[in-house]
C-alpha cells in the first residue's frame, strides 16, 4: 500500500512530496516513477503499486509542488494547460534537483531505476543524462526527447511512441533520437496513441501496454533488477 512521504531537493533544499510503496515479494531494486503533466494522479498510483507488485520500491514524486503542493489535474484542455504552465515555472534545475534527491534515497539499497511519462518521459530522458546513480531508465511519448537527443545517457535507455499520437510524430522522433543516439532502442507501438500506460483511456490499447511493461522489467532484469 502506497503513502505519501516528504524529500528534500538535492537543488535548493526545498521539501517536497512523493508517492511511495515498498517492494512487495522478493525486493528486485527501486524505481522512480515520473508523473505525466497531470500531476499525482489516479493512473500514477496504479503504477506505483503495479511496480510494487512486482518487487520495486517504488517512488512517485510530485514534481510541481513548488507551483502547487498535490497538483493534479484532468486529462482535458484545461489540465493539460495548468500543468503545462506548472512544467514552464518548474524548470529543468529544479525537477533535476527533485530526481536527485529520489535516487538518492533509494540508491543505498540497490539499484534503481526510472520510468517516466508524457513530461516524466521527457524528465527520464534528462535524468539519465544528467544524474548518477541510475541504473536504466524506460521513457514513454517524451514529447520533448527528440529535441534533446544530443544528451546522452549514462544508463541504458528505451523509449516508446504510440504511432497514432497526434502529439509526437512517431517515425521522425524516433529517426531523430537514433540518429544522435544509435545505440538508443526506440519502440512504436502501432495501436495507441499518447498515454496509452494509462489503462482505460481512449488512447490505450492493452497489448501494447503490457508490451511495453515487458520490455521496461526487461530492460532493468539486464541491467542489476534481482
Amino acid at each position: 500500500m502506497s503513502q505519501t512521504i516528504t524529500l528534500t531537493s538535492a537543488h535548493d533544499g526545498f521539501s517536497f512530496t512523493a508517492l511511495h510503496a515498498e517492494a512487495q515479494g522478493q525486493r528486485r531494486g527501486a524505481i522512480v516513477i515520473i508523473q505525466e503533466i497531470f500531476g499525482i494522479d489516479e493512473y500514477v498510483e496504479a503504477d506505483v503499486e503495479r511496480w510494487s507488485a512486482l518487487g520495486f520500491e517504488a517512488l512517485a514524486p510530485s514534481m510541481f509542488d513548488r507551483q502547487e503542493v498535490g497538483f493534479t489535474a484532468a486529462h482535458d484542455p484545461e489540465g493539460l494547460k495548468a500543468g503545462f504552465k506548472h512544467a514552464v515555472a518548474n524548470g529543468l534545475d529544479n525537477a533535476m534537483g527533485d530526481l536527485t534527491a529520489c535516487v538518492n534515497h533509494l540508491k543505498d539499497k540497490g539499484p534503481v531505476f526510472m520510468v517516466g511519462y508524457c513530461y516524466g518521459g521527457a524528465m527520464t530522458w534528462q535524468a539519465a543524462g544528467r544524474i548518477d546513480g541510475i541504473a536504466a531508465g524506460s521513457s514513454y511519448y517524451g514529447g520533448q526527447v527528440a529535441a534533446s537527443a544530443s544528451l546522452t545517457p549514462k544508463c541504458p535507455v528505451i523509449c516508446h511512441f504510440g504511432r497514432k499520437d497526434g502529439h509526437i510524430p512517431a517515425d521522425e522522433t524516433k529517426a531523430a533520437i537514433n540518429e544522435a543516439q544509435p545505440q538508443v532502442p526506440v519502440y512504436i507501438y502501432e495501436a495507441s496513441g499518447h498515454g496509452f500506460n494509462n489503462d482505460g483511456r481512449p488512447d490505450s490499447d492493452l497489448a501494447d501496454a503490457k508490451l511495453a511493461r515487458e520490455r521496461t522489467l526487461a530492460l532493468f532484469m539486464a541491467n542489476g533488477a534481482g
